[in-house]
């Protein structure tokens, strides 16, 4: 179950809610009595890096440092 509080509890003791949230509740801010908000732990999308995930997915031609034809390295050149 959630616990809710009204704005100016929120305002004046958001240390303490955060506090509470990093422990894993739900904290639900309300004004009037009615819920606008809810604060939840933050959740990280990254799961880190796999090396070699994307081990044969891209090619790269053996001519690919080569220097351009001098018409196209021109147009670099304007």
């Amino acid at each position: 179950m959630a616990k809710t509080v009204n704005v100016h509890e929120a305002k004046t003791q958001l240390s303490r809610l955060l506090a509470r949230v990093e422990r894993g509740e739900e904290v639900v801010i309300a004004r009037a009595g009615r819920p606008v908000a809810r604060l939840l732990p933050f959740e990280s999308a990254s799961r880190g890096r796999t090396l070699g995930a994307d081990r044969g997915l891209v090619s790269i031609a053996d001519d690919f440092d080569a220097p351009l034809p001098d018409d196209l390295a021109a147009e670099f050149e304007r």
